[in-house]
């Protein structure tokens, strides 16, 4: 497994040490037993590895397999196009800053 996490990019091996991380928004990679590889988009959470068990818990997930790239291109311009001409609008950056994470996550 490889996944992104707030203190950089880390490789889990099977049987090792146990490990607990807090992850970055971004893609996990999970190679199976049987060879399969599978890629995530996710949105905040954590992850925990004790010997051959891994569980990772999230906001929010999508296969990468599963994901509209028109869609998310449409949301990363809607997020770009959010204007901060006032107070009011300042409540809304942490929303657009997370949608516009999101919406790069999805892309890529």
């Amino acid at each position: 497994m490889v996944a992104k996490t707030v203190e950089g990019e880390i490789g889990i091996l099977a049987a090792r040490e146990p490990v607990l991380a807090v992850l970055s928004d971004g893609t996990v990679r999970v190679e199976t037993i049987d060879g399969t590889t599978m890629v995530v988009a996710f949105h905040g959470g954590f992850f925990s590895v004790d010997s051959d068990r891994v569980a990772i818990v999230v906001v929010a997930a999508e296969a990468a397999a599963d994901i509209d790239v028109v869609r998310a291109e449409a949301a990363l311009e809607r997020v770009k196009a959010v204007c901060l001409d006032s107070p009011e609008e300042v409540a809304a950056v942490c929303l657009a800053e997370t949608c516009l994470r999101v919406a790069v996550t999805h892309i890529r």
